[in-house]
């Protein structure tokens, strides 16, 4: 009885194998020839991929048609803009918009020394002065967000309204930064540039296995770590675009890929929010504001899973004079989660 027990888990087993195999072999087919069909979708919608020089810094950026008031587009951290889209192409019917890869990610490049919110809020000024050419709209999601921030406070003649996407004000700012779940790839951030390797998105895909068991539900890392160097092997030189995953972790391992990790570290070590105080800056914020703030959580082990609670929330509400609150029940990136909802609101708040 047990010998048959045994010969039929062995049999179970070689099939779950030989399934598991066939899938890898799809899948790997996939990574060959897969392009996310957005790339399509915006250029169709009149999107131009461009680079201008500010400074030390060199912006890269999509602009699409000129059919209204100029929206400027500010992603989250490990994105870039293509993140955006999803979006694009029906914001593009009403608005001049400008996606911009800011410092540490994307094809932007820029020196290290400048990764804190002070020289990239500058720097990102000057592209709405030298590009641009006048007042923008701006919504900024996540660290994208608390740059919109940073613009509406300090350069107020350029900004005409803003909308904050979940982002990560206060949360950010040291040492409640520790605390948080964004602090774990940080800190991955900061042992990559002392550990010598030099594959940053293989390295952080490994030490991250935790939050992708979370957005998964099983320890993805070792599948992503195969599926990224077959994606790379046949596809060298173009960013990762994985065919499998949900577009928000689809893109935001694209971003990775892309990713400069002395951003990361640049928050891990006190230095981004260096000079900047969140409270101070809301409180100057003049124009109209609307605050999106999307879901989150305490884990198990006291870790925070979001960009604010909603102490956080309130207080950055109670800062900004006048500001107005949306509570959604949806991921940190709402446009990607809910991108109707978000290019809806975008229009009703900036074009009322």
């Amino acid at each position: 009885m047990k010998s048959k027990k045994r010969k039929l888990a062995i049999i179970i087993a070689a099939a779950v194998v030989l399934v598991l195999g066939i899938a890898a072999l799809v899948l790997v087919r996939q990574f060959k020839t897969f392009t996310d069909p957005y790339h399509e979708k915006v250029a169709a919608a009149g999107f131009e991929e461009k680079q201008a020089q500010i400074g030390g810094v060199s912006f890269n950026y999509a602009e699409g048609p000129d059919n209204g008031p100029a929206l400027l587009l500010l992603h989250a951290q490990h994105m870039g803009w293509f993140s955006f889209s999803r979006v694009l192409p029906e914001l593009s019917r009403d608005f001049h918009v400008f996606a911009v890869d800011y410092h540490g990610h994307g094809k932007t490049s820029a020196p290290p020394e400048s990764m804190n919110a002070n020289q990239i809020g500058a720097n990102l000024a000057a592209f709405i002065e030298t590009v641009i050419g006048g007042p923008v709209f701006v919504s900024g999601n996540s660290s994208g967000g608390v740059l919109t921030a940073w613009l509406a406070a300090n350069r107020p003649e350029l900004v005409k309204a803003i909308v904050l996407e979940d982002p990560a004000l206060f949360s950010s700012e040291y040492p409640r930064l520790l605390d948080t779940i964004a602090d774990r790839s940080f800190a991955i951030c900061s042992d990559y540039l002392e550990s010598g390797e030099n594959d940053f998105l293989l390295y952080w895909i490994e030490g991250c296995r935790a939050f992708f068991k979370k957005q998964l539900g099983f320890n993805a890392a070792p599948l992503l770590t195969a599926t990224v160097n077959a994606y790379k092997n046949s596809n060298p030189g173009k960013p990762v675009e994985l065919a499998f995953l949900p577009p928000t972790i689809r893109l935001m391992m694209r971003g990775m890929g892309l990713y400069d990790p002395q951003f990361g570290a640049a928050f891990h070590e006190g230095r981004w929010n260096e000079g900047f105080d969140h409270a101070e800056a809301l409180a100057k914020i003049q124009c109209p504001a609307l605050l999106l703030h999307a879901n989150f959580e305490t884990l198990e082990d006291g870790t925070f899973y979001g960009a604010m609670d909603q102490s956080e929330a309130d207080r950055a509400v109670a800062l900004i004079p006048g500001a107005k609150y949306m509570r959604i029940d949806s991921d940190h990136v709402i446009h990607l989660a809910q991108p109707e909802n978000f290019v809806r609101i975008l229009r009703e708040f900036f074009l009322p």
